[in-house]
């Protein structure tokens, strides 16, 4: 099983690079399974990644593998303990909605129809310093209200019940945020 759970997150790692959600520096990706969360090591590079560069930690944070977990592992633990009903999480840093929460104040006004049925709404987190509980605490507040939040100057956070739904849901906001930048032109 695990086995599987590291080829899901190595597949849609490089596939993010390729769509072009990982401007800036990448971001990673979780599944969580039972009380264990498999994450991207940090250091490890999304469109390079590999299967020994997934970290297992439990929901406490400890490291079960070998392997240190991304520098991020506290925003996942703190959505995954926020919504239980969540398996899978995308953190990504896609350039067009990282662009504009610097023109944004609380929330993504236009978004594709497909945006709008699954999304609702897309919530702006305010920024706070990445790796930080405070980070983990805001995004984990704000993924309350949506599937799918953008942080202020950072990137996204998706959440499914399938690592696939969450990816989805990161292409959703992202082009969504396309749409918004093309019509303020």
């Amino acid at each position: 099983m695990s086995r599987t759970i590291k080829t899901q997150l190595v597949k849609y790692s490089r596939l993010a690079h390729e769509r072009g959600l990982t401007a800036a520096f990448g971001g990673n990706l979780s599944i969580r399974k039972g009380n264990l969360v498999f994450i991207k090591a940090t250091g490890a590079v999304m469109d390079d990644m590999t299967r020994e560069q997934v970290a297992v930690i439990d929901m406490n944070g400890r490291q079960i593998s070998g392997v240190r977990p991304s520098s991020e592992y506290r925003l996942h633990l703190a959505v995954y303990r926020s919504r239980p009903d969540v398996k899978a999480i995308a953190h990504l840093h896609p350039p067009y909605a990282i662009a504009a929460t610097s023109l944004i104040d609380w929330e993504l006004p236009i978004m594709t129809p497909e945006a709008e049925i699954y999304l609702k709404r897309i919530p702006i987190a305010p920024f706070r310093p990445a790796g930080t509980q405070e980070l983990a605490d805001v995004v984990a507040d704000a993924i309350l209200q949506s599937d799918a939040v953008i942080m202020e100057r950072h990137g996204i956070v998706t959440v499914g019940r399938t690592l696939r739904e969450a990816f989805y849901k990161a292409e959703l906001v992202e082009e969504s945020a396309k749409l918004w930048h093309l019509g303020r032109k």
